[in-house]
This record gives C-alpha cells, structure tokens and sequence, in this order.
C-alpha cells in the first residue's frame, strides 16, 4: 500500500496541473504564481478560521494532524464529520477519515494516503493538488460563491499591487539615473582660468541648486510615499511584503542622494576657493613688487659690513670680534626667511599661472644672486675669525695643562703607601685614575700639539708667527715626560706594598677557614639510619673536595710570601713564623678530616648490616606464611600447580642461605662496638633461626604436597578402575547364551580379550594397593578413606 501511495504522488503535479492554473492569475510572471497559492492558502485559513485546532499558515506540516482536512469538509457538509470528537493526537485517523468520506460523499480521488502527509516532510504539491480538489469542489456549491467573489478580489488586489510596485520600479530607476548623470557632472573641477569665468560658472552652479534639484527631491519624496502604499495595500490583503530589487531600495536611494549632495557640496567649495584664488593672485603680485624692494637696500648695506677685517691680538679680543660676527650672522639668518618669502611669493603666483610671471622671476633672480654674494663673504670672514680663535684657545689650554701637572707631581710625590691592603688597594685605585688622567691629558697634550702646529703649516692667511708656536709646544711635551716618570715609580712602590698586605689577609682568611672547618668537624654526629650517614658522608666528600681546593690556594699564598722574603720588600720581619702557623694548624684539620671520615664508613657499615637484616627478616616472614600454608590442592591439577609454585619458593630458600652466611661475614666485620650491641646479636641470631624454620617447614611442605597428589592420583585411577568394571558388569549381565556355533565363537573371543584385559586391569589395582600402602605406611591425614577406597576397589 505505501509503494502504491509514493507512485501516485509522484505523479499528482502532472495529473493536476489544469486544475492548478485554473486558479492562477494569467501572467508569466513567478510573483502570479505565488499570489494563487497564497490565494488557495488565505481561502483554507477563511474557511477554517473558526476551528480552534486548526492553523493554516502552509501547506507541508500545517495538514499533518489531519484536522485540516476534516474541517473544510465540516464548514462545507457538518453532516458527514463530528468534528468535535476528533482528537489531534489521532492524526492517522483523522487523515484517514477525511480522505475516505471525500472519496465516498464528495466523489473526491483519494490522492493520498495518511502515510504520506503524516510525515517529517510532507509534500507540498501534492497537498495543493489535493486541496485544489476541495476548492473546485465546493467552488461549484451556491453556498460558496461570495466566497469566490473574494477569492477573485484579492486576485485583482494583487494585480493592483504589482502595477504599483511596476511604477515604484520604474520611477525608482529614473531617479537613480538622473542621480548618477548629475553626480558626473558637478564632480569636473576644471574651472576657467580668469575671474570672469568662475564667476559665470558659480552662477550656473547656484540655479541647479535653487530650481533643478528641489524639483528632484519632491520626486523622491513621492517616491517614498509609493512604497509605504504599496507595503500598505500588501499587508491589508495578508500578502508577502514587497522588497524592491537589490540597488532600489529606499536606502540605497538616500545613499545615492547623499553622494549627490556631497558632489554638489564639493563643488560649490571648489567655485568658491577658485574665486579666491585669482583674487589672490592679484594681492600677491603687489607685495611681490614691495619687498623685492626693502631686501635689495638691505643686502648693499650688509655686504659693505661683513667686506672689514679688525680681529684683535688676544684671546678676549678675538673673542668679541667672534660675537660681533656672530651677531651679524644671526642678523642674516633671521633675514634668510624674508628672502625665503619673495621666493615663495614668486613661486606661489608661478604655480597659479599668474599672466606677468617673467617680470617677477627676473626679480626674483637678482634678489637671489646678491643673496648668494652676502653668505659668500659671511663664510670667508668667520673662517678667518675662526683661525685666530682656535689659535688663541689652543695657547689658553696650554697654559691650563702646565698648571694641572705642576699639581699632580705633588701628589705623586707622596710617601703614604697604606697600612692595610684595603688601603693600599684604595692608593692603587686612585692612583690607576691619576694614571688615566695623565694618559687623558697626554692625548690632549698631542692633540694640542697638532693642532698648533697646524698653523705654521697652513697656507694664505696665518694668525701667527710659527717660532712662536713651535717654543710653546716644546715646553708642554717636557713637562708631561717628567709626570709620566713620576708615576711610574709610585706604582711600583704601591703595588709591593699591595703583595705584602696581600699575603696577611690570605694567611688571615685561610686560619678562619681551617678553625670553622674544624668546629663543623669536631661537631658533627654519625647519623641515626642508613640515609643520614649517607647525606653525612656526601657532605664529608664535599668537604673533602673543599679541602683540596684550599690547599692549593695555601699553596700558592705560601709561594706569595717565600717571593716577598726573596725580595726583601720592607715589612717582612714576620713573614717566616705566620707561614709556620698556618701549615701546622693545616695538619691537624687534615688529621681531624680523616678521623671524621673513618668514623663516618663504620656507621656505614653498621647501618648498612641493620638494613639487609631487616631485608632479610621481612623476606623470610614471607616465606613461611608461603610455606606454612594449608592450601594443598583440591584435585590433582591444583595440586600439581602449587607444588610446581612450592619448588620456586624452596629455590629461593636455598638462594638466601648464602645471604645469610653473608650477613654473618658482615657483622663479624663490624666494629667492636658494633658488634657486641645487643640488637646486632639478637637480629641476627633471629635471622638465622628464622631460616632454619621456613627451610624446615618448607621441606614438610613439600611432602604433604606429594602426598596429597599421590591420594589424589589414586582416587583418579580406582575410578577409572571402577569405571571399566561398572562396563563390563552390564555387559555380562546382559549377555544370553546362543544357539548357534558362530555366535559362540563370537563370544568365546569376547571372553578372551576380557580376560586380558583384566589381567591388565589387575596389574593397575596392585599399583592402587602399593600407593595406598605407601600413604599408610608415611600416616597421611587421610588414611581412613584412602583404606575404604582400596577396600571397596578390591571388593569389586
């Protein structure tokens, strides 16, 4: 049934198609085709409107419930459906109903079938074909006819509708157009090149503004207006809101109007500045003409000033001829930007295209080119100044030198050579800056050396006579040998006065060393457990390492005062006997760090000892709660795995008998002081009698396991006995005698493998007697029914 309800789906836009256009309005257009089906679908919503359960807003899920149906059908004929007593959760019998009672009262095709509109996602046309079924159906009814009369009013509504939204489309373009065209044209900002011409066209541009444009803008006014009508007329008659295409929007409408009236702002700024600007060319080219004229008399007035030379003999006098100029030059420089002006004033009536331009360039050139001349004579004067200056500052740093080493050969005189080493480093430091000074000076010494024998060098004009230059730079080079001399020799005394002090204070530092040393030596214990005795002996290792390192520092702070001995510096009167004191004090830390250390490995050893007795103690308290166990198995294959587990177990007993042989070499290398403690003899004897019990135990372990496979193997081989006596037991007694020879012969050679394999049997029950003798014989726990089972086997 459900195939035969696809297929006919399938096929329902086709079989329905005339019936469908019947409805639509006659247009190509897809928006026609849409307004039908939202005709169809406003007709359901009217005909259903007052079912409470019945909303209509589709034609897929709106249908599923199947009270849709049922309710058309009920406005049209309430004598074929109670509709009140459908329940909207019964949707398969809803559906099934309506359908059917089309079918049978209306003569309606049955298109579908409940399968198929009670679904996820039913179809929408094969839904609107059944429905457009109803529709022609009661269509036809005089009932319904006004019904139909509306049905055909929203039709023409929406025909209204589309040739509003058709003008909307149109007058949309054409303003948007005109937009566009208008934009183009007032975005040309080329302009006449006269005031007349600009003026002209700032008047073309203000009757655009004040008679073109308002009429345009009541256009798009009216244009909004349009729109609201239309979404108006939609809404009233419950269709889909009109959305203009993409660009004829209202939006994009202001948009476009918005870059029209920036263009339009742009333009009338443009008009304006270009008014402005020629009447501004007409005010430059006054000014132009006035200042060309000032700064003409003021360059002949300065170029007759800076043509005299009247320096001076001295310094200070060459000093105030250097400001006076100075003074000039800044007065020129000031002056530079009021040329800069003219220039800029030419330059700005150039670039506007001002009409008499070549007069005011040829002005301009003339002002330049004196312009030019001044700096010209400005840069000789101030390099001739500039000579007698450095020379005259160069004799002033001279003189200045001479008074700074007169100064510093007083110092380097002295006879302080410090009492201490944090003196004598304090002179050395010192005196390493007034070395530095002196190499400082002796650079500058050179460089003013050079720099006033450039003088007798130079070519043209020279400040002054050369001897006289040459006599002073002799005498400064004199004088800084002779401190250079005296500098040299107070280093040498400081520095064997640092060595001595030196020697004292590493003889000082390296006593404090040894007596802390000792004290953390002489302090110390010997740990309470195996892991403090091993952080102690790390500590003891570095220690040891620290020793090494300092006793090659002593080394060479002994080397330190054999040299000064050698040498004989003064202060050496006490040299010999610190260097005695040290080394003696150096031997007993030594003997002392020995003793620590030696005491340090016994403890190791004792704690060590303590810990593998405790190792083994806790191995063997294992191995007798393995080997004192009760469990011996419940059958042979559990009995034979824990005799299997049971030799690993007597293995590692036999191991640690070593061990503990071990363990006894090692307290008999104890200390005796270690060794005659109670705990170390206790521990031990404890260790050894605890082994000799698990290796007891666990040789009687080992027996009862035996045993109990034994029994166990027993028992498997009676029953087995019993078993094939149980066989031959039925066989027997189910066994007639036969009346003919051939069957007697069968027999006969029956009897005959019996008996042997009752021989073969009877050697397997004498194997069942000597095990069970041998249990009775070792007193096994569980003679009593190892004897009834070798009893009963016998019997048998």
């Amino acid at each position: 049934m459900i195939c035969t309800a696809s297929k006919g789906i399938s096929n329902l836009p086709d079989l329905k198609y005339e019936q469908i256009q019947g409805i639509k309005i006659e247009c190509d257009d897809n928006r026609e085709t849409r307004s039908a089906k939202d005709a169809l679908l406003l007709w359901c919503q009217m005909k259903t409107a007052g079912y409470s359960e019945v909303n209509i807003q589709n034609f897929t899920t709106c249908w599923r419930d199947g009270l849709a149906f049922n309710a058309l059908i009920h406005r049209h004929r309430p004598d074929l459906i109670e509709f009140h007593k459908l329940i909207r959760s019964n949707a398969t019998h809803n559906l099934q109903q309506a359908f059917n009672i089309a079918e049978q009262n209306l003569g309606l095709t049955k298109l579908l079938d409940p399968e198929d509109v009670n679904t996820e996602n039913p179809d929408e046309k094969s839904i609107i074909t059944y429905v457009v079924s109803y529709y022609h159906y009661f269509s036809k009814m005089k009932a319904l006819r006004v019904e139909g009369k509306r049905v055909g009013k929203v039709l023409d509504n929406a025909i209204e509708g589309q040739k509003m939204i058709d003008r909307y489309e149109a007058l949309a373009s054409e303003l948007l157009e005109w937009i566009e065209k208008t934009i183009a044209i007032i975005s040309n900002q080329k302009f006449a090149n006269s005031l007349t011409g600009v003026q002209q066209q700032l008047q073309a541009f203000t009757t655009y503004c004040t008679i073109e444009k308002p009429i345009k803008f009541q256009e798009k006014g009216n244009l909004e207006v349009l729109l609201f009508t239309i979404q108006s007329k939609l809404r009233a008659n419950n269709q889909k809101p009109y959305v203009p295409h993409e660009g004829k929007l209202i939006s994009d409408i202001n948009k476009a109007w918005e870059r029209l009236e920036k263009a339009e702002h742009e333009r009338g700024v443009a008009l304006r500045q270009e008014l402005i600007r020629q009447e501004k060319l007409e005010l430059l080219a006054q000014r132009f003409d006035h200042k060309t004229t000032m700064r003409q008399a003021w360059l002949n007035e300065n170029q007759r000033l800076v043509s005299q030379d009247n320096f001076g003999y001295d310094l200070p006098a060459v000093e105030a001829a250097m400001k006076k100029h100075e003074a000039i030059e800044a007065d020129i420089s000031s002056y530079e930007e009021r040329i800069g002006v003219v220039v800029e004033l030419a330059g700005e009536m150039e670039t506007e295209g001002y009409y008499d331009i070549r007069r005011i360039s040829a002005r301009k050139e003339n002002i330049l080119g004196q312009w030019s001349l001044l700096k010209e004579l400005v840069v000789g004067r101030k390099a001739r100044l500039e000579k007698n200056l450095a020379l005259q500052k160069t004799f002033q740093d001279m003189v200045y030198m001479i008074d700074w080493m007169e100064d510093m050969q007083v110092q380097l005189l002295s006879k302080d050579f410090g009492k201490h080493l944090l003196e004598v480093d304090d002179l050395l430091q010192k005196h390493s800056l007034q070395e530095a000074d002196i190499t400082v000076q002796a650079e500058r010494v050179q460089t003013l050396n050079t720099a006033a024998l450039k003088f007798t060098t130079i070519e043209g004009y020279q400040p002054c006579d050369p001897q006289v230059i040459c006599n002073r730079v002799n005498h400064v080079s004199t004088c800084l040998e002779e401190l250079k001399q005296l500098a040299a020799k107070r280093r040498s005394e400081l520095e064997e006065s640092q060595h001595l002090w030196a020697f004292f204070q590493e003889v000082e530092e390296s006593e404090a060393w040894i007596r802390e040393k000792s004290s953390i030596l002489a302090a110390q214990t010997c740990g309470k457990d195996l892991s403090s005795v091993l952080r102690l002996l790390q500590k003891h290792k570095t220690l040891a390492g620290e020793l090494l390192a300092r006793r090659s520092l002593l080394q060479q702070t002994m080397k330190k005062g054999k040299q000064i001995l050698m040498e004989k510096s003064f202060g050496t009167g006490s040299i010999q006997e610190r260097i005695m004191e040290v080394k003696g004090e150096w031997k007993r830390l030594e003997d002392q760090a020995a003793q620590r250390l030696g005491h340090l490995q016994e403890a190791l050893n004792f704690f060590q000892f303590s810990t593998e007795t405790d190792d083994l103690l806790a191995w063997l308290q294992d191995a007798y709660r393995l080997v004192s166990s009760e469990d011996f198995g419940h059958d042979e294959y559990s009995t034979q795995s824990l005799l299997k587990k049971h030799r690993g177990v007597r293995e590692a007993v036999d191991k640690h008998r070593l061990h503990v042989v071990t363990l006894r070499k090692h307290m008999v290398a104890l200390p005796l002081h270690y060794r005659e403690l109670d705990e170390v003899q206790s521990r031990m004897g404890e260790a050894e009698q605890l082994y000799a019990e698990v290796a007891e135990v666990a040789v009687l372990r080992q027996q009862w396991l035996h045993d109990a496979l034994a029994v166990y193997l027993m028992f498997s081989e009676v029953n087995a006995c019993e078993v094939w006596i149980d066989e031959k037991e039925q066989w027997l007694n189910k066994m007639e005698v036969p009346e003919r020879l051939e069957d007697v012969e069968v027999i006969a050679h029956r009897f005959e493998s019996l008996d042997q394999e009752m021989n073969s049997l009877m050697g397997r029950i004498l194997d069942v007697n000597q095990i069970v003798q041998q249990l009775l014989d070792s007193g096994h726990p569980s003679s009593t029914e190892v004897r009834g089972c070798q009893d009963h086997l016998n019997s048998r």
